[in-house]
């Protein structure tokens, strides 16, 4: 039994470790730092919500290494950030501003929570109310009147 935890744990680590490669690191501990910190504020474009720094995919990669080569050049980390802003869009940045541009990204999340919070509510209120019944008329009297005498009778024979 303990080597089978033993197993899991061993094959759980590749998915605990960052997906920054050996090779895309500063010899700067400095920089690298930045580079990490950057990374962990911008998306990959191919994955779901996931961060640079934690993709595998190679437009991450390629990411990750721009932005290493962005603060090599001396960029301070706002002009990292603009430079892959400007060449991505605002689809990038985990967390993206608040401009009319990006209002979609900010509030339809909210507007479809309340949408549904609506639609439900409205759907429960509508089986909330009862059906109105309507009294029979005299016809429709006469008629039950007349089968329930006929039971009767049957059940007295």
């Amino acid at each position: 039994m303990r080597q089978l935890i033993f197993a899991f744990c061993i094959g759980l680590l590749p998915f605990a470790a960052n997906a920054v490669e050996p090779d895309e690191m500063l010899t700067n501990p400095v920089l690298e730092q930045r580079a990490r910190e950057i990374s962990k504020d911008l998306r990959c474009v191919v994955c779901q919500n996931q961060d640079i720094d934690s993709s595998n995919a190679g437009v991450a990669r390629d990411l990750r290494l721009l932005v290493r080569e962005r603060l090599v050049a001396g960029d301070t980390d706002t002009q990292v950030i603009e430079y892959i802003r400007a060449r991505y869009g605002d689809y990038v940045l985990l967390k993206p501003p608040l401009e009319p541009a990006t209002y979609a990204l900010w509030f339809a999340p909210i507007a479809f929570i309340l949408i549904g919070i609506f639609v439900g509510g409205g759907v429960l209120m509508s089986r909330r109310k009862p059906e109105k019944i309507e009294d029979l008329s005299s016809e429709d009297e006469n008629t039950v009147s007349e089968i329930l005498r006929q039971n009767e009778t049957r059940d007295a024979l």
